[in-house]
């Protein structure tokens, strides 16, 4: 991670929950589409979407390879998400989790349009 020479620990942890706050209080999908666009770049978000592609496939348990060739992943970032989703903080799973168990809606709530970030 890039560490701040100029800023504490504790003001890099209070600018992260900022932005953790930030991201809870977008209500829609839409919301999080335009607020992550401004925030990141191309290639940013398209790291974040690849690694969400491929906690969707390890969930159902494909192996690695077919997760790869599938997404175009690299096997070395579909080891590092697999490792996360195991014993990471348990976001993904919690992510996954609420997204398999909503209701789908053509409404574009949070919880049933999250996947089109």
């Amino acid at each position: 991670m890039k560490r701040h020479t100029n800023v504490t620990q504790r003001q890099e942890a209070l600018a992260e929950r900022h932005l953790c706050e930030a991201i809870a209080s977008l209500e829609t999908a839409e919301e999080c589409r335009a607020f992550f666009r401004d925030l990141c770049s191309p290639a940013e978000l398209q790291a974040m979407a690849d690694r969400w592609a491929v906690v969707e496939r390890l969930r159902r348990g494909l192996p690695y390879r077919e997760v790869h060739r599938a997404t175009g992943v690299s096997i070395t970032t579909i080891a590092r998400v697999a490792r996360f989703l195991a014993n990471g903080n348990g976001g993904y799973a919690l992510a996954a989790s609420r997204l398999t168990s909503a209701p789908r809606s053509n409404g574009g709530g949070r919880a049933a349009g999250a996947r089109d970030v």
